[in-house]
């Protein structure tokens, strides 16, 4: 599946976005009273951040080569 520049730019932003939010909850609940009462939801936050930092290296990639092309 091939995509444009524009669509690739931004699908990383609005990961970016989202890998911002995300942070900010993992923040937000390991400051809680009781962090380990959260443990679920910290987890799968911290699962959902790896997998769009492995989205944005590769949409970062694949632009790197949409570049050289150029």
């Amino acid at each position: 599946m091939e995509f444009s520049k524009s669509e690739l730019v931004e699908a990383k932003r609005q990961i970016d976005s989202t890998l911002h939010k995300l942070r900010e909850t993992v923040k937000t609940l390991e400051a809680k009273e009781i962090p380990s009462r959260y443990k679920s939801q910290i987890t799968l936050a911290r699962r959902r951040i790896d997998a769009f930092e492995i989205s944005v290296f590769l949409i970062a990639r694949e632009l790197m080569e949409l570049d050289e092309e150029s």
